[in-house]
C-alpha cells in the first residue's frame, strides 16, 4: 500500500511537470491557434458522445447512457458554442476612455478532480475550459471511473497530436490515492473539486486557489399560482434525468395545502409511486450506508431497481419511488440529498410556510447550491429570489437541467459555484472567466498630478506632522518617538 501511495505522488509531480512545460508553449499560441484547438475537440467529442455515454454506465453503475450522452453533448457542443467568441489571449479589453487595458494571464496547470456520476462530460467541460483560457491540465478519477475518464483523455491526446501540440498538456493521473490526489492539488497553480464535500474540502485546505463546489440538496416548490401539469412534467424531467445524478435535481417537492390533491394527481400520472407502510421503511433502510451517509449502491439507480433492491413491488411504469417526509434533519432520510429516483415530498400552509420550509431544507446539506420555483406570481418569485440562500433560483424550468444551463441561459458547467454560505470562493457556473487572471494595464490621467487636487496644493509634510500629532495625542504613538 505505501508503495502504491509513493508511486501515486510521484506520478501527480511528474504529471505537473510535463504539463507545465507544455503549457508554457500553448500560451504563446494566437487566439486564432487555440480557438482551433478548442474546436477541434468540441467537435470530436459530440461525435463520440454516445459512446463515451455508455462506457460511463458499464463501468460506474450509475444512471442512464441516453442521459449521459446529453450531459456529454452539453459539455462539448453547448459549452463550444457559448465560450468560442470569448477572448481570453493576450489584450483582450482596451479601454480609451478610462486609460486602462486588459490582459488574459492563464492561471497556469489546472488540477481537475473528476466524480464517478458525470465522468466523461466533466471530463470534456473541464478540459475544454481550461484550454481555452491557456492552462494545462490534469485530472484526477474517482477510482470507479478511471476507464471511461481515460478513454475521455486519450481522445483530446488524439486531437492534440494531429494539431502538433504537446500530449502532456492534458493528462491523468493512473494510480489513484488519496496521497496523489493532494500532492496534485499541491503541485498545481489552481483546483477545479468537483465532488464530494470532503474532497472539495480538501481543495481548499491544499494551499493552492480553489473553485470548489458544494452538495446540492434542492428544494422545489410548486406554488398555487403555477400552471400544476406543466410544473410536475418539468419536476418528473429534472429528477429523471440520469436517475438523479445531476447535484442540481430536485430533492424534495413543496406544495400547498389548497393544490396538493391536485399535485399527487398529476405525480401520479406522470408515473410516481408513493411509498408507505412497510414499502416505505424498507426504502428507508437502504438509503443510509453503513457511516450514516448515502448509500452508493442506491446512487443514479432507476426506481424499479431500487424496489428490487428494498425487496418491494411497484407498479410496472414507475419513474419515481416518492415518500411523504414529516421533518427535516436527522430521522427524516428523504429530507437529505438523493442522487438517485427518490423524491421526499412537503405539504405546507402557504407561500410562507413553504419560504421557512425550502430554507430549512437547503440548511440541512444545500446551503448555497440551488433552488426551483413553479409559479405565476412574480412578487413570491421576487420573494424567493431575495431570501433564499442559493446561488441560483430556476424558475419554471427543470432544476437538474436548468441550473448547468440546458434549459436556461446560465452558462453550461458542470461545476455549480455555491457562495461564502456554500463554502465556495463563487456563486458563478464555473467557466472559462475563472480559470484565467487579467493583468490591468493603468495608463496615468493627465489631468491630476499627485500632489494638486482641484488646483490646491496639498502639503504632504504638513499632513504627516498633523497625523503624528494625533497619534501621539490618542496613546498610539510612544512620547519619545
Amino acid at each position: 500500500m505505501a508503495d502504491k501511495d509513493l508511486a501515486s505522488i510521484q506520478e501527480a509531480r511528474d504529471l505537473v511537470l510535463k504539463a507545465r512545460s507544455a503549457q508554457l508553449d500553448f500560451a504563446r499560441l494566437s487566439q486564432e491557434q487555440i480557438d482551433q484547438v478548442i474546436q477541434a475537440i468540441a467537435k470530436v467529442m459530440a461525435a463520440m458522445a454516445e459512446d463515451l455515454a455508455k462506457l460511463a454506465v458499464e463501468e460506474t453503475g450509475y444512471g442512464n447512457w441516453e442521459d449521459k450522452k446529453q450531459k456529454n453533448l452539453l459539455a462539448s457542443e453547448k459549452l463550444y458554442q457559448r465560450i468560442h467568441a470569448l477572448k481570453t489571449v493576450g489584450v483582450i479589453e482596451k479601454d480609451r476612455e478610462q486609460k486602462i487595458d486588459k490582459i488574459a494571464v492563464p492561471a497556469g496547470v489546472v488540477a481537475a478532480l473528476i466524480p464517478s456520476t458525470n465522468p466523461t462530460s466533466t471530463t470534456i467541460y473541464k478540459a475544454l475550459i481550461s484550454l481555452k483560457a491557456g492552462n494545462g491540465i490534469v485530472f484526477s478519477p474517482h477510482p470507479t471511473a478511471t476507464n471511461c475518464i481515460g478513454k475521455t483523455v486519450a481522445i483530446i491526446h488524439q486531437v492534440l497530436k494531429e494539431l502538433n501540440i504537446s500530449a502532456d498538456l492534458v493528462s491523468m493521473t493512473t494510480v489513484p490515492t488519496l496521497e496523489g490526489t493532494g500532492e496534485l492539488m499541491k503541485q498545481a497553480d489552481l483546483i477545479l473539486a468537483t465532488g464530494g464535500p470532503a474532497m472539495v474540502k480538501a481543495a481548499y485546505s491544499s494551499g493552492t486557489p480553489a473553485l470548489g463546489v458544494g452538495p446540492g440538496n434542492v428544494p422545489v416548490f410548486i406554488e398555487k399560482s403555477a400552471d400544476i401539469q406543466a410544473a410536475v412534467r418539468r419536476v418528473m424531467a429534472g429528477k429523471t434525468f440520469d436517475y438523479g445524478t445531476v447535484c442540481s435535481s430536485e430533492q424534495a417537492l413543496v406544495t400547498e395545502e389548497s393544490i396538493v390533491a391536485e399535485v399527487k394527481k398529476a405525480l401520479l400520472a406522470e408515473g410516481c409511486y408513493f411509498l408507505e407502510g412497510i414499502a416505505a421503511e424498507k426504502v428507508k433502510g437502504l438509503m443510509t450506508g453503513p457511516r450514516g451517509s448515502m448509500n452508493p449502491a442506491i446512487v443514479g439507480q432507476s426506481a424499479s431497481a431500487l424496489a428490487q433492491m428494498a425487496g418491494i413491488e411497484i407498479p410496472a411504469g414507475t419513474r419515481l419511488l416518492v415518500y411523504e417526509e414529516q421533518g427535516v434533519g436527522s430521522g427524516y432520510p428523504f429530507s437529505y440529498e438523493k442522487l438517485t429516483s427518490l423524491l421526499g415530498f412537503y405539504t405546507v400552509p402557504d407561500w410562507q410556510a413553504a419560504d421557512k420550509l425550502c430554507t430549512q431544507l437547503l440548511k440541512n446539506g444545500g446551503l448555497g447550491h440551488s433552488m426551483a420555483i413553479h409559479s405565476n406570481n412574480e412578487e413570491i418569485i421576487r420573494h424567493f429570489g431575495l431570501t433564499q440562500p442559493v446561488s441560483r433560483l430556476l424558475v419554471n424550468t427543470p432544476s437538474s437541467l436548468g441550473a448547468v444551463g440546458v434549459t436556461t441561459n446560465l452558462d453550461p458547467s458542470l461545476t455549480l459555484g455555491c457562495g461564502p454560505v456554500g463554502g465556495s470562493s463563487t456563486t458563478d457556473n464555473v467557466g472559462v472567466k475563472h480559470l484565467f487572471n487579467i493583468r490591468y494595464v493603468a495608463y496615468g490621467l493627465d489631468s491630476v498630478s499627485p500632489t494638486q487636487v482641484d488646483n490646491t496644493t496639498v502639503d504632504i509634510e504638513a499632513i504627516s506632522r498633523l497625523v503624528f500629532e494625533q497619534l501621539k495625542k490618542m496613546n498610539h504613538v510612544p512620547s519619545n518617538a
